[in-house]
Parts: C-alpha cells; structure tokens; sequence
C-alpha cells in the first residue's frame, strides 16, 4: 500500500471564493486566473508569491489589521491591504518593491518593540509567525524601546510608554501569564493584538468568549473573567491555533517542544468524524490538530478530540493479558498465548457442554470498522452462531428501522456542510452543543446569518440559547411524549394545506400517503389534543410546523433523546414523514440527520453487528445473502437471527448463556437495569473483556485481554454523515498488538485460520462482500481524504446526499404513527421523570475522559432539579440526594436550575460512583430493544451521602480489580 501523501498545508491568507465567476489579472509580473471575490493575498498565493502577514489566515475572514501585507496596485494611489483588497479584472498587482519593503520593516519594528526577544527559550521558537515575518521582511535591528524581558539597555522608551499609558509607575509584573487552563497557557507579553484568537473564537466555534480590552500599549486579549478556566471559553483550542506567537500555547509544546512530523488520523470520540494531524517528536505525541482538509470538521474541533488525548499514555492502562479462575480471585498477568489458550479452551468448553448458542460476543462503537467487522465474523464463523450485538443498537438501532421503513437505508442524509444551505434547523431530542460540538458551531454560524432554530426538548439546552442565536421556538415537552409532538406537527402540515404535493406524488407512494393523511388528520392528532399529554402549548406547535414547512429548506437533526424511547422506531419515522410530506429531502440544506452518539456507531451498523443482520444489512435469513459470506468464510452461516444485548443477559440469569467476548465496551456501566446486569455477568463461565482500563464490566471477567487507542491502530471509522476516515497509526501499541490482531489471535485459538497482516486487507473482504462498500479501498480512501457509502461503480467518490433522484427503497413510504405511551408512569411514590444525557467535557461512560484534565470541567455526575421540586423536598443546591426508581437508587449532588421543567430531572452518566443506569428501568423500543434511557420515574429526597449499594458496589470494584504482582 502507498505512503499516504499529507496535501499541500500551505495558509492562503484568507478563505477561498466560491464564485463561479474567474477573473484574469496580473501580479508581480505572473498572470493569475481566480475566482471572483478573491483576496490579492490568495491570487498571489495562489502562483506561489508568499505576501508577509500576521493578522490574516485561511480560516478565518479578512481583518486588515497588521498592516504587513501591503502591496501596490499600478493606477491606484496608496499601499493598500492585500488580504481586505479583492481582484478586479486587469490589475497589476506589485508585492516586492522598494517602498513596500520599507513600510513592512517599519511595521515589524513596531511589533517587535513591544515584544519579549526571548526566542530562544520561547516554546514557539521555530514555530512562531512572528520570528518568521520579522526574518520575511529583512528586520535586522529594532530603533524603538522594548519591554524589560529584552534587556536593560532598552528600558527607557519602553518604562516611558508604560508608565504613560498606565497612568503611574512600571510595574514589572504588569503581564502576568494565565495557566489555569489544563491544556495551554496564556501569556499576554506576547500578545500582538492581531485579533486572531478573538476572531476564531467568534468565527469558527462562535462562543465569543475572548475579546480585547485596553488601548494603545495596553490591548491585550481578555476573557472577561478572573482566568481563561473560570471564563465562557469552552476550551475548543481554535484560538490556540490561531495564535500566531507563543500568546497561546499548548502545555504539551511548552513540556516537549515543538513537533517535527505529523500524522492524519480521526479523532476517536462523537460521531462528527474530525480529523486531526497527531504532531509528535520521535515517538511521542505533542499535540492534536484539526486537519484543515478533513471533511467532517473543516479545521475545527472540541476539547476532547484537541486535549483530551491522554488517557493513551494513562497509568490505568492495562499492557499485559490477565486471567483468573473465578471473579472473586485476584488477576494473575499472564503472557499473550496463555491467555488466549484460557480463553479459547473456556468457550470450547461451555459451547461443548451447553450448545453452540450458549456465548456470544458484544462489538464497539468506538473500535473501527475493520476490528467490529472480525468480532461479528467471530461469532458467525466461529462460534457459529449469530449472538452478536453493540452498543450502537443500546443507542441508534430504532435510527435503522424507522428510516429503513420509510426510505430504505439505516443512515443519515445528508454530509455536514449541508447545514450551511439550511433555513430552518429542527433539533429533537439532541444538545449539539454537548454531544456534537463542532457540528453545532457549524449550525450556530448559520443561524447566525439568519437561518431559524426549533428545538424540541424536555430541557433548556445549550443549543436552545447562545450568542447571538437563539431558538425560535423551544418545545419543552413531557418526556416520552415525541410522537405525539411530532405527529401535531404533521397534523398542522396536513390540515392546513402546507404540505409539497407534487414531491409526494413524484416520489412517495401515493396510496399509503392517502392512508396517512386519513390517520394523522384526525382530530385526535391536533396540537389542542395532545396538549395536555405532551405539556406544550398548541399554539407553539403550530407555529414550529409552519415555519419547517414554509420557512425554506429545512434539515431535521436527532439523537438519542429520539431514539432511546419505547416508542423510538415511531419517532424516527414519524421524522421521515414530516421531512417527505414538505419535500424536504434529497437536495443541499434539507434531510434526516441522526447524530450517532459514538465515533463509529454508523460503522459499527454497517458492519454487521447485530444478530438479524449481516453487514450491509442484509437478513440473515437470506440465503442468497448467506452464501456470499459462506463462500468467503468457508463455513456454514446460521440462518436463524442469534440474541440481542438484553437476551444474552436474561439466558444468562436463567443458565442457558454462558460465555461472552466483549470488546471495547462497557455494558455494566452502560447499559441499563445495573442490577440485573450484573447478575448476569456472574453467572457466565467465561467473560472476555478487551478493552484499555479495568471497567466496571471487568469486575465480573475470568479474562482481560488489553486494547490499543485509536492512536495505535490502522483501520477505519464510519461518522454519522456516512464518511469513512480513515485511522492512521500515530504510536506502536503499547500492550503489543493492534485490536484487530487480538480477535484474530482468539479466534486462530479457537482454531480458526485467519491470516490477516493488515487492516487494508480486511477492508478488502468488507468491500468484495458488502455491496455499499465496494469501491471503498484504503488507495482510493487515501486519494480522496475520505469517502461516504454508498461506493460502487455507479459512485466511486462516494454519496454525499441520499435520496436524491429517488428513496433507496424506490417510493418513500409514509407509516402511520400512533402514540402509545410508555409503560414507565409516574404516581405518588415516584412523581417525578428522569432523563439522561451527556456534557460537553465527558464522552460517554468517561473511560477515556476521565483520565485527562478535562475533570476539571465535570468531576462528577450531578441532579438537575428545578427549584420549586427542590423546594418542596427541602434539598439546597449542593446537597447530597437520594435518587430512587422502581429499579434501584443512588446518590449523587443537587445542581438547581430552571433548565428543566418542574416535574423533571436530569443528569449524566459519566462517573461509575454514580451508576445512572442502576436507575433506569428494563422497558425499551418496541422494534429494536433499544433501552428507554430518557423516561424513568423517580422519587429525589435528601440523603447523606453514597447508598449502601453505592458503597457495597465499590467495595466489590475494589476487591475484583486486585492484581498479583508479576512473577519475578
């Protein structure tokens, strides 16, 4: 395979012009053809003349403020900015006269005046715009006084500046650094005030955290509060790398210096997909940065992908392979061919003595492709059943169905540059702002010039309500109640003439659409009726349907607060509906978009992991299907669909399951009912963890068997809009193999022939066997930076949009959509409903996030309560409260606040010492199984301090993660 090419990384100056309209002009002698709108900066960069900058960037849109890229334009008077100046037809453009070359000298004085000549111990050094301008434009000597950091000699002028600008005496320490924040210290003395930070911060992620306050001498960047850690900074690193000196620096630059190679892989956390270049120095990784060409983020990123990277190197790491007879005993370490003979002899054993379905395997959103593709290949080919299973069904499985019903295909619509041509953005049950954070600053910037929000959601969210942008319409309903919200909305469409007929006729099945509008029509579907079920006003439902349906194109963006229901299928179709009957679909701006909570949770379905379903889809019960993987496999596929998640453990608890592989997951702290989760584990003979750290699923293995971070592999991950990234090796891993070689070892112990080398080759077999991946190779992946599925002969770039001369399936399908409330209720004992979600700094079950800095921001999991509902039960903001539900209780602090209603609670899963989902109960989606994460009912009464459970759970944790000292 080829060395993968890094593309030209070269700053333009400013960002490019999409005009499709070329002009012709000359500059420094060089004729130059550009888009209309083009900046001379870039129409020169364009040919190769670099024209000397400090304020301007690529990312960013034109300032005009650093005075250094002047040029001369012949006919026109003056030295105007290069980077603000667009190119006009015919103009001869000079960059490197005598006079330029005076101003721009002058001009590098001035910067240099009132900046530290501290190069050499400075950690930007050779990596500082700054020191690269100043060599740029000749400067030799400075002629103007410099701060005291420069040297005595040179003290005067700058103590007079000072002094008048400060109204009194110098004060050495007038510029003190700020290193409050985990991941990079601020240092005003090197502060140019060239705005970029500040601009990024408005621009890119659109927080507006950073401002500049002061005049003259004294402009300096400012966040508006006592430190950068206490301030509005949400910590996205896009004014670290904008800064142009060492102002802004990451801690990890400043500790190992400055990188000097660098790797593009893709970020391992949420389903957005960015991609970043791991710069390292020899063999250690230095810092994270967006990769300006990745598709998926276009330069940006979040704290966790920018920051959060060190759990890889964590001390928690578990590097050896360990084994035990029994849950109770200590872990013994052990080599790698010990334990995989343990293993393999383990599930021999128990399929020997209680039948081929007796162990299954559970894969990983977070693993790639390549590695989820072996551990279902595992079950099927091996353990020759189909009891296989993944988080990706514990969170988007009713995602699959409802939009395979009603379109054909288990996947989003649309690629994420499309928000940029959205109108009206419908938001159901997802915070972005939290879970998909540089997806949502995308949406924020278009909302910012003028697109319209409507969010649906039992809490006031971050993405309700922000700077410069706020919702227009805020539908906090009842939990448990979307259908019906979204079945009013289709009610109005339908009732007042609002829907797009002629799409519907040309795309749709017109007779089932009779059928539909019949049903969804009734009376009993007005936002008047169900207005006292779903608690939000008529009026407010009406009004959000008549702005998706007549407010231009519109795009509908979910999550889990869609999908994890009992009534989660109906909500995703009721979703697809809504988008057929106003024609929003197949075309730029518009679309179903489910926003996958993991990084690979779309691979993850792709590949196969669930028991009905070999990869692409396909049932298992086609035989047509089955011989194309029989004839690769060389063995008998199973016709009959094997058990889910929820079966394994039931057949568990009752003694008929016994042996389970898991990898990568963490099903006791993710999954719901702990209890009972629990119970399962330990009556299996034989649980295979594979994963980084000793989870809380590990207190009830027999063997673990370590993992490699995404840092450490090759492969592949799947985001939410489809893209396939590709994942590069940045380090070697540290436990000795890659994921994909672990599976492969177990299963050769097992007594398998598998002879992969390279993850390039079991791509290879995805692409020969699953007909939406057959033009997907790592060549072509390399070649175009990333790809979206479908690929094949009639797509070999890939789909950006679906749907877009007609649905998958052929004639979309409108299903009715009846509201059927959940069994979960709220009553005297338990008067309250729980929803669940997550917060911008944690990822999930916190494995990874917790073993970084990013504690700082979230150290443990807290109740929201409204304060009339804390009133009422005498808890104060900060209390310990007792959470309890018909499942279980825990204890966690109260966090007070009217972001949710009265009657509802809320809080995270983020911390094991909370265990969340010893709360949540065993109901879940009628179609898929998925667990209903987002309604349970509860009772919150003040508390002491953590349950006895809480205590006899830790306990337990502390007792099944003894380890034996290594043999000497």
């Amino acid at each position: 395979m080829k060395d993968f090419i890094l593309p030209p990384d070269r700053d333009m100056g400013t960002p490019a012009s999409r005009s499709p309209t070329m002009v012709t002009l000359e500059i420094d002698g060089f004729s130059v053809t550009v888009p209309e709108g083009t900046s001379l900066m870039r129409a020169a960069a364009e040919i190769g003349i670099a024209v000397p900058k400090l304020c301007a960037t690529d990312t960013l849109e034109a300032f005009g403020s650093c005075r250094l890229c002047l040029v001369e334009i012949e006919g026109r008077p003056g030295t105007p900015a290069s980077c603000t100046t667009p190119v006009a037809p015919g103009l001869r453009v000079y960059t490197q006269t005598a006079t330029l070359k005076q101003l721009r000298r002058g001009v590098m004085e001035l910067y240099i005046s009132d900046h530290p000549l501290d190069c050499l111990t400075c950690a930007a050094n050779g990596d500082c715009e700054l020191q690269d301008m100043a060599g740029a434009v000749g400067l030799r000597e400075v002629r103007y006084g410099t701060p005291p950091e420069a040297g005595a000699e040179v003290n005067e002028i700058a103590t007079h500046f000072r002094a008048r600008n400060t109204g009194g005496e110098a004060n050495p320490d007038w510029r003190p650094k700020d290193q409050s924040n985990p991941y990079f210290t601020y240092d005003p003395s090197k502060c140019i005030v060239c705005n970029r930070c500040v601009r990024a911060c408005e621009e890119v992620q659109g927080t507006f955290a950073l401002t500049i306050d002061g005049r003259g001498w004294d402009s300096r960047v400012s966040t508006g509060a006592a430190d950068f850690l206490s301030s509005d900074c949400v910590s996205c690193g896009a004014c670290v790398q904008a800064c142009p000196t060492a102002t802004l620096t990451e801690n990890t630059v400043i500790e190992i210096g400055t990188p000097e190679r660098s790797v593009v892989t893709t970020c391992a956390y949420c389903g957005v997909g960015c991609q970043f270049k791991a710069e390292m120095r020899g063999d250690e990784l230095v810092r994270m940065v967006p990769w300006k060409h990745g598709k998926a983020n276009r330069g940006h990123s979040c704290v966790k992908g920018r920051f959060a990277w060190g759990y890889a190197t964590h001390r928690d790491r578990i590097l050896h392979p360990m084994i035990r007879e029994r849950i109770t005993d200590p872990w013994r370490e052990v080599s790698w061919p010990e334990a995989l003979t343990f293993a393999a002899d383990r599930m021999r054993g128990i399929q020997a003595r209680y039948g081929r379905q007796s162990v299954g395997v559970i894969t990983s959103s977070r693993c790639t492709n390549e590695e989820t593709y072996l551990v279902q290949k595992l079950a099927r080919a091996v353990f020759l059943n189909n009891n296989t299973d993944t988080c990706a069904r514990v969170c988007h499985s009713p995602t699959g169905y409802g939009l395979g019903q009603t379109y054909g295909t288990s996947a989003g619509t649309q690629d994420f540059d499309s928000v940029e041509q959205c109108d009206v953005a419908l938001v159901i049950g997802a915070n972005p702002h939290a879970g998909h954070p540089v997806f949502a600053s995308r949406l924020k910037k278009r909302l910012r010039q003028g697109a319209r929000l409507i969010v649906i959601d039992p809490r006031r969210t971050e993405s309700v309500e922000g700077p410069h942008y706020k919702a227009a319409h805020h539908l906090a309903l009842r939990p448990g109640t979307n259908v019906a919200v979204v079945s009013a909305m289709a009610h109005v469409i339908v009732t007042e003439g609002l829907v797009n007929e002629a799409f519907i006729r040309a795309r749709c099945d017109w007779d089932e659409y009779q059928e539909y509008v019949e049903f969804i029509a009734d009376p009993r579907h007005a936002p008047e009726a169900v207005e006292g079920v779903t608690g939000v006003a008529a009026d407010q439902i009406r009004a959000a349907a008549r702005l998706y349906a007549t407010g231009g194109n519109a795009a509908i963006y979910y999550g889990l607060g869609v999908t994890e229901h009992s009534q989660g299928s109906t909500t995703v179709i009721a979703i697809a509906n809504l988008a057929m009957l106003t024609g929003n679909i197949g075309r730029p701006g518009v679309g179903v978009n489910p926003l996958r909570g993991q990084n690979n949770v779309q691979g993850s379905c792709d590949m196969g992991s669930f028991p009905h379903e070999l990869p692409g889809y396909r049932h298992v019960k086609n035989p047509e299907v089955r011989a194309i993987f029989e004839a690769a496999w060389g063995v008998p596929i199973d016709p009959e669909p094997g058990l889910r998640i929820p079966n394994m453990l039931d057949a568990a608890v009752e003694g008929t399951f016994r042996g389970l592989y898991c990898q990568g997951e963490d099903i006791l702290q993710s999954d719901p009912d702990t209890k009972h989760v629990a119970a399962a584990l330990a009556a299996m003979d034989c649980v295979i963890v594979h994963d980084l750290f000793l989870n809380e699923t590990a207190n009830y293995a027999h063997v673990f068997l370590p993992g490699s971070s995404f840092l450490e592999k090759d492969g592949t991950f799947t985001n939410a809009e489809r893209r396939i990234n590709r994942v590069r090796r940045v380090m070697a891993p540290k436990a000795g193999h890659a994921d994909w070689e672990v599976t492969q070892m177990l299963a050769n112990a097992m007594g398998a022939e598998w002879a992969y080398t390279h993850p390039s080759q079991i791509m290879a077999e995805i692409a020969a066997t699953t007909p939406s991946f057959a033009g997907v190779t790592y060549d072509r992946l390399d070649q175009l930076g990333s790809i979206q599925w479908p690929c094949n002969d009639d797509a070999p770039e890939g789909t950006p949009l679906m749907h877009v001369e007609g649905f998958v399936r052929g004639r979309g399908r409108f299903i009715r959509t009846e509201y059927v409330a959940t069994d979960e209720r709220t009553g005297p004992r338990y008067p309250l409903l729980l929803t669940t979600g997550r917060i911008l700094s944690q990822y999930n079950v916190g494995a990874q996030t917790r073993r970084t800095a990013n504690v700082a921001w979230h150290a443990e999991d807290v109740l929201e309560i409204h304060p009339h509902d804390a009133e009422t039960r005498g808890i104060r903001h900060g209390d310990w409260v007792r959470l309890a539900s018909r499942s279980g209780e825990t204890t966690l602090r109260a966090d007070l606040t009217d972001r949710v209603a009265p009657g509802v609670v809320y809080t995270t899963f983020h911390h094991p010492e909370t265990q969340a989902n010893v709360i949540t109960t065993d109901h879940s989606d009628w179609a898929t199984n998925c667990p209903e994460y987002k309604v349970t009912a509860v009772q919150v009464s003040p508390s002491n301090g953590p349950s006895d459970w809480q205590k006899s759970y830790q306990a337990q944790s502390d007792q099944a993660r003894r380890i034996l000292p290594a043999a000497e």
